[in-house]
């Protein structure tokens, strides 16, 4: 989970306040149309705070946030915990070489997790036999994922400064 020994209790708020807005963006009522292309918030919030502090974020975050999904968009219960915890460990594991790469190859390493990260959920939905109509359109969530990135990644990094999360 979150790793609180050494971590303020602020540091902890703001983290947590960033998964909430993230959850809350991603609950937006949207046209359809609009859903189509909506950024996976909570997979940007998650991907941030795995880069930025990997010593404090297990899997288990990405989990439970991945749960939460779940039960917000009623789907079944570990398709989005399952899909989210996949890409967390990816970030994990190469935290160190996205941090290092410039704005545009971050992006693009965001925009080949979304699409780890849709491609599981419609591996998923496949398996169930839930495929919707709109599979076709799993690669534009990651497109609008990696041209928020920036955004994203700067305001993340101001509050991470502001508040002193480490």
């Amino acid at each position: 989970m979150l790793n609180q020994s050494s971590m303020s209790f602020g540091s902890v708020v703001i983290v947590i306040i960033s998964f909430l807005v993230a959850l809350l963006l991603s609950i937006l009522p949207l046209p359809v149309w609009l859903t189509l292309i909506q950024p996976r918030w909570v997979v940007l919030v998650v991907i941030y705070w795995i880069i930025a502090l990997p010593h404090r974020f297990s899997l288990g975050v990405a989990w439970i946030l991945g749960i939460l999904l779940d039960v917000l968009y009623g789907t079944v219960l570990g398709e989005h915990a399952l899909a989210l915890s996949v890409v967390a460990f990816i970030a994990q594991r190469l935290h160190r070489q996205i941090r290092m790469f410039p704005a545009m190859q971050q992006a693009f390493s965001i925009f080949l997790l979304i699409i780890v990260y849709e491609g599981l959920l419609l591996w998923i939905q496949g398996m169930l036999g839930q495929l919707g109509s709109n599979a076709r359109w799993f690669w534009a969530s990651g497109l609008t994922s990696m041209l928020f990135w920036p955004w994203v990644h700067n305001l993340l990094h101001t509050c991470q400064r502001r508040f002193r999360v480490y």
